[in-house]
């Protein structure tokens, strides 16, 4: 890692250099100038110009360099600023681009929206509610062309784009029939939807989600059958994974529909009639129209930095920069179905029979696109991103392709982001299929010696929620050390492609030191760190990961982990890593992995040191994780059930032995005369639900994954220490039958500690532990966890001593229960065993 810093020692000295060329830019000035700080010029590209020039001519004043210098204000751009091959800076004499001392320039891409007026007249599709607080504006024609944009921003705030649901809610799709291409949804209650434009379907599939325009609707009653263009109908339906998520379990795929005048019915709600040229908008608590500044992005990409293999862009550093505003309009064109880490597919399959020349195994095939950037640099060496501000920005932040070579990205802000933050490395050219493995002969197109250092990113993959914070593809000698990731809506830091442990392009990189939580809050099958493929000699260290979102609408709630290596990771040390629990997953990893000293038992000196160095602490006062009030996600104890025939039983000791073998604790399993179940900690209770259908062909095989209460001691007691052992005493009933009763009971557990606060204090009262519900269809499987050796004989009348509380919350909630099949007439609860 000797040459990155090396490339941070020359930014730092020769940016103090005396002997340099000064172009001075300012948003007042005029590219007729001469660039001199009194007579600035307009543009950036007219700067790069004057630039190029210079050193053209070998102009001695460029000796130290080349300092473009901008002055505070917005650059609106109306083309992409292009750094080539001849903009090239030497190691003596780098171009720098950068603020002018205590200021802030901001490169944007957007268009400003004036004219605003209060809605007065009658616009067919306007919701009720929306009448008298919706404003109108005219959307500007740009270049004498119609102006499409996805995002829009009042007051540096994201708007929302009309949607069928409020706040963050979502619906479940009712099916969806690969056969002829459809979705079954219920009915929207919006009228005149079947014929309105542009309409999409936004829809949760496992660790991803794909954005579908939608070409008609069908209203059957009560169910509304929806088709889709092409060519994301295709591909949505001819993918194996991920999929519409199906689940009586868990659920089907969370949904809403975007993009139609009727959505618009809460406050920071928008909708643009593109062919009649308005914009709707219904302004939030404080926002003036009259004087409030709304942007909507033009441009896809700002900056594009890219010279060619055999000459590279170099030794450009940016320093200081404000980059804004950036769309991306590829999902209204073509639809967006993304595979992995924001790259929607182009073409994908499964494979019958399975198999290919290069892996016989091989079930399906993919190929891959790359989402827009707002800055994308390809084939370039000692380039610098410092001090920068990536904010507003509809699709990736900052692109690191190909050819790309001892680059740095440190102390820069990553913050509303639509994509992933910081992209580097390459995942599979357009036609190259994802799973063959990437090693070229010709090793400079290799992103090699990248170092991401001390940034932020907060509130990113805000719109596309199978996106990552730091996402690193075939890389090598590269580094990811002391950022700081939150309010993520997936993974955090993902490194690796190819799902391979052959050897390919990647080796000794390393994610050091990295501070990672608030992550998850929209997708599972995620973690704080992920990698993928072989990666011999590198190493995931002295990480601090914590506090993952308790995501609403996940497709296996307990699919989330803190470190996660994935298909084909090989030749990885992942050691000294702080996370609250050992919930970690090592899928179909390839050899030579190394795992050692992770979880909460590691020093505490990794917590304090991991994340911003001191001297980028200014950055943290634009985290944004405390305008939220989220639910955080714990790892607890699973609970799956087998149910065997009446009358039969089951091997105890094969389901002891195979318990074993999954590193699960063989003696956590208990018996109610056909009913067995496993209550324990499991990494990946649907791959264990797998196993053991396997293992037990005859049996009904259920994963409990709705925890839908919990009382501890620990958080609703005054005396909060707990014993070190624990017994576990579990009890199973159903609930009614009623659908309303059903409702009643998980309301009144939803609300039981602010509304019958007596009852946790009957708890405490009678030293349980712990207490945990859990629910699969009507089914219920309740958990007390007491002190070692105590009985519950003894305690549980403690819970009603002087508790006249408690005694009616019993009483209430005997009308929701009865027993489950087997049980005596009038008899709710059952206990269950432990064998």
């Amino acid at each position: 890692m000797k040459r990155l810093h090396t490339c941070l020692a020359i930014f730092l000295l020769l940016a103090l250099a005396s002997n340099a060329a000064d172009i001075y830019v300012s948003p007042k000035g005029s590219d007729a100038n001469n660039g001199s700080k009194d007579q600035p010029l307009a543009t950036v590209a007219a700067a790069l110009r004057k630039a190029r020039e210079l050193r053209r001519l070998n102009d001695p004043s460029i000796k130290d360099g080349i300092h473009i210098i901008l002055r505070g204000g917005v650059y609106v751009l109306h083309e992409t600023i292009f750094i080539r091959a001849e903009d090239a800076g030497t190691p003596d004499s780098p171009t720098f681009i950068e603020a002018a001392a205590g200021e802030q320039p901001v490169l944007s891409g957007g268009v400003m929206i004036n004219g605003w007026k209060k809605l007065l007249s009658q616009v067919m599709g306007l919701s009720a509610a929306a009448k008298g607080h919706v404003w109108v504006a005219d959307v500007p024609m740009v270049n004498s062309d119609l102006f499409e944009f996805r995002q829009l921003w009042v007051n540096d705030v994201k708007a929302v784009r009309a949607k069928s649901v409020n706040g963050d809610g979502m619906l479940r799709i009712l099916n969806w029939s690969k056969k002829d291409e459809s979705c079954w949804i219920p009915t929207p209650r919006f009228p005149l939807l079947s014929s309105a434009p542009g309409v999409e379907l936004f829809i949760h599939q496992w660790w991803a989600i794909a954005m579908l325009r939608i070409k008609k609707m069908e209203v059957h009653g009560d169910s509304t059958q929806l088709f889709f263009h092409q060519p994301e109908s295709k591909i949505q339906n001819e993918h194996p994974w991920p999929a519409p998520w199906l689940s009586k379990e868990t659920g089907n795929s969370a949904f809403y529909l975007v993009n139609a005048l009727q959505f618009l019915d809460e406050p920071g709600e928008w909708y643009a009639d593109v062919v009649n040229r308005k914009i709707y908008y219904w302004p939030r608590s404080g926002e003036n129209l009259s004087t409030a500044s709304v942007v909507a992005p033009y441009l896809e990409t700002l900056v594009k930095v890219e010279g060619t293999i055999d000459r590279p862009v170099k030794n450009i550093f940016f320093n200081g920069i404000s980059f804004q505003h950036s769309g991306w309009l590829r999902p209204s064109h073509f639809g967006h179905v993304p595979h992995q880490a924001g790259m929607y597919m182009t073409e994908a399959y499964k494979l019958r029979p399975a198999g290919t020349k290069e892996n016989p195994k091989l079930d399906n095939q993919a190929w891959i696109g790359r989402p827009a950037a707002a800055v994308e640099i390809s084939f370039a060496i000692n380039t610098v991103f410092q001090n920068c501000r990536f904010e507003h920005l509809a699709s990736t932040g900052l692109d690191y392709n190909k050819a790309v070579h001892n680059n740095l990205v440190k102390g820069n802000l990553f913050k509303d982001i639509g994509g992933t933050a910081i992209l580097a490395g390459g995942y599979s050219d357009t036609g190259h299929e994802i799973h063959l493995i990437y090693n070229p002969e010709d090793k400079r197109e290799v992103c090699d010696g990248m170092l991401i250092s001390n940034n932020l990113i907060t509130n990113a993959t805000n719109e596309d929620w199978s996106c990552v914070g730091i996402g690193l593809g075939y890389t090598r000698n590269s580094s990811v050390e002391h950022n700081e990731v939150e309010n993520v809506s997936n993974t955090a830091i993902s490194l690796g492609w190819g799902w391979s442990d052959a050897s390919n392009a990647m080796k000794n990189n390393k994610i050091i030191g990295n501070k990672i939580h608030y992550y998850g809050k929209h997708n599972y099958d995620c973690s704080g760190i992920y990698t993928l493929s072989a990666q011999p000699g590198s190493v995931i260290s002295e990480n601090y990961i914590d506090s993952i979102y308790k995501a609403p609408y996940a497709h296996l709630p307990s699919h989330w982990f803190y470190l996660y290596t994935d298909e084909g990771s090989s030749g990885i040390i992942v050691r000294n890593n702080w996370t609250p629990s050992q919930k970690f997953l090592q899928n179909a990893n390839g050899p030579g992995n190394e795992w050692s000293n992770n979880g909460p038992e590691v020093d505490k000196s990794v917590k304090l040191n991991a994340g911003l160095k001191p001297d980028y602490n200014w950055l943290t006062k634009e985290r944004t994780i405390y305008k939220l009030s989220l639910p955080i996600n714990e790892e607890h104890n699973e609970v799956i059930e087998l149910v065997v025939k009446e009358n039969k039983s089951l091997d105890v000791v094969k389901l002891k032995e195979l318990l074993h073998k999954n590193n699960i604790d063989s003696s956590a399993v208990y018996q109610w005369e056909n009913h067995y179940v496993i209550f324990a900690k499991v990494a990946d209770a649907g791959v264990m639900q797998g196993r053991l259908k396997n293992k037990f062909p005859d049996a009904e095989v259920k994963v409990y994954h709705d925890m839908f209460y919990e009382y501890s001691k620990k958080k609703h007691c005054t005396d909060k220490r707990v014993a070190k052992e624990w017994d576990h005493v579990l009890l199973t009933a159903n609930l009614v039958a009623d659908k309303k009763l059903q409702q009643g009971y998980l309301d009144y557990h939803a609300t039981q500690f602010e509304k019958w606060p007596d009852i946790a204090k009957g708890f405490c009262n009678g030293d349980f532990q712990q207490l945990l519900i859990f629910k699969n269809g009507r089914q219920l499987v309740l958990v007390i966890s007491i002190p070692k050796g105590e009985s519950l004989d003894m305690l549980n009348p403690k819970t009603t001593e002087n508790n006249s509380k408690m005694v009616e919350w019993n009483k209430i909630m005997g009308k929701y229960q009865q027993g489950i099949e087997g049980t005596k007439k009038g008899e709710s609860w059952v206990f269950l065993k432990k064998l």
